[in-house]
């Protein structure tokens, strides 16, 4: 997905490395994005960019991804290091940043033996998450310098329309029956309206944050980075919160969209919510719309990528599975509210 003499030749400009490129090798993530390791001279580099068939906010995306990064250097928070990006498209066909590769495994891909071995090691991990959620809604916008970043101001409220038209538009695209499939959307948009809380103090938030999310330490029940900040602006951070208890699986394991094994010994959905309360002053009186508001905002999402898929744009099994979600999500929110 790289024209590597260009690649090269960006390199060079960038006095990033030296000598030709190559190990290039994709590496697992998103369905949305590619993300390519490769090796020059001594060095290793990771690069992101937008997929094969990108959409027509891609290239956007993948510039405010970088700034993301570039404004979290120094904080707190724990996040792939910045290396350099480049938002001109014509140097690989599509906006691109390199990173440096993170020390750690992805949790959805399969535990490390240490946390594998042990419960208590899994809760710590649990309440790990949280914390880097926590420190990323504890940072003042304005002096990272992302004042500019999202627009806060009536946030909440404009959230139910835009993914509504978003929902909408899926009907332009080519042999997309799946609407008649999720037909609790429109009662969870009405439900969603009528109980809209009041908003909170803005901050950044993820836009996207679960256990898929995430690079976790090998030797340690900690983050070594949250990943894929696609979605990341200013706005209502217990989004960020909701959309982790929408994902959080019952304590069996089941009702999730995650499948982790073992799951014995991850906190509770209330768990979460109690150490979340212990690290902000945010009111979290009304978690339950934001938990409801996650899972059909994610349903939506996820019906894109079938979409997509229909159209012969993304992979059919992905999009297939990602259609059977949604539906799941649906049901799964109906009967938070029942």
């Amino acid at each position: 997905m790289i024209d590597v003499a260009m690649l090269e030749q960006w390199l060079d400009a960038s006095e990033i490395g030296t000598g030709p490129v190559g190990d290039v090798r994709p590496l697992a993530g998103g369905s949305q994005n590619i993300i390519l390791r490769f090796r020059r001279g001594d060095e290793d580099f990771v690069l992101r960019r937008p997929p094969a068939h990108p959409r027509p906010e891609s290239n956007e995306t993948m510039r405010r991804e970088a700034r993301v990064l570039a404004a979290l250097r120094g904080t707190d928070v724990p996040h792939p290091e910045l290396i350099a990006a480049c938002g001109d498209e014509t140097v690989l066909g599509a906006a691109f940043y390199l990173m440096r590769p993170v020390d750690g495994f992805n949790p959805a891909s399969g535990l490390a033996p240490l946390h594998a071995g042990s419960a208590e090691v899994r809760h710590r991990l649990g309440l790990a998450l949280v914390e880097g959620v926590a420190a990323l809604h504890a940072l003042d916008p304005v002096t990272i310098g992302l004042s500019d970043f999202g627009k806060a101001e009536g946030y909440l409220d404009r959230q139910v329309a835009r993914w509504q038209r978003q929902f909408a538009g899926y009907a332009d695209t080519p042999g997309w029956t799946g609407a008649a499939d999720l037909p609790a959307l429109e009662r969870l948009s009405e439900w969603l309206v009528a109980h809209q809380p009041p908003a909170c103090a803005p901050g950044i938030l993820h836009g996207d944050y679960h256990l898929a999310n995430v690079m976790v330490r090998p030797d340690a029940p900690e983050l070594a980075a949250i990943v894929d900040w696609e979605l990341a602006t200013i706005g209502d951070p217990l989004i960020d919160l909701g959309w982790l208890l929408a994902t959080w699986p019952a304590p069996d394991g089941t009702g999730g969209t995650l499948s982790i094994q073992p799951w014995q010994g991850f906190p509770t959905s209330e768990e979460l919510v109690a150490h979340y309360a212990a690290r902000s002053a945010r009111d979290l009186a009304n978690i339950g719309w934001y938990r409801v508001f996650a899972a059909w905002k994610l349903a939506i999402l996820l019906e894109g990528t079938y979409a997509r898929a229909c159209a012969g744009k993304a992979d059919a099994q992905v999009g297939a599975r990602l259609h059977r979600r949604a539906m799941d999500l649906m049901s799964r929110a109906e009967g938070w509210i029942a």
